[in-house]
């Protein structure tokens, strides 16, 4: 007897302000797409001014329920709604590996106007924790929207180590940041 398995895919979930063809996104994508992972960079809607509830619909449209072989890569307020997305799953699903870019959960100094979104807990994140295989939280020494506490609280939260990537800012083609190894 044969079965069906779905090929592992990899999803890479943009922030505030970016688009699918922005910063490292597209460099990553490729790689994955290179080591054999259906990639895709959906475009979230309005990222000018997100809105969680169509934000959340895009990224379970993009995501959906995870398999074990699957990648998910979040920037910025994309961590924040991949966290809100794999919360509020249910069943007994299993994610491969979660890589959040300059994460956070709390709401940022620099960017007030994101704070109805950014408003509430993520409920579930030990759930979250315990149904992915791998995580990665990568932080730089130099941003200027999320302060390093926030990205480090977030890495607390779920249990894992902080991995800091000297200079890259917040990760921005403006920051010098169109690749980004420490992703892979």
């Amino acid at each position: 007897m044969t079965t069906s398995a779905t090929p592992p895919r990899a999803t890479i979930i943009h922030g505030y302000g970016a688009t699918p063809a922005d910063h490292w996104f597209g460099w990553l994508a490729q790689r994955h797409a290179g080591a054999g992972l259906a990639s895709a960079v959906p475009a979230l809607p309005e990222p000018e001014a997100p809105d969680r509830e169509r934000w959340l619909a895009a990224t379970a449209a993009a995501v959906g329920t995870p398999a074990a072989g699957d990648l998910v890569v979040g920037h910025s307020l994309g961590c924040l709604t991949v966290l809100r997305h794999l919360a509020a799953l249910p069943g007994d699903w299993r994610l491969g590996r979660l890589v959040l870019v300059a994460g956070f959960v709390d709401p940022l100094p620099a960017l007030p106007g994101l704070d109805p979104y950014v408003a509430g807990a993520v409920p579930d994140l030990d759930r979250v924790a315990a149904r992915t295989g791998a995580i990665t939280v990568l932080r730089s020494d130099a941003d200027a929207y999320v302060p390093a506490a926030h990205t480090d609280r977030l890495a607390r939260l779920l249990g894992v180590p902080v991995r800091v990537v000297p200079g890259a800012g917040h990760f921005l083609a403006d920051d010098g940041v169109t690749t980004l190894p420490d992703a892979l």
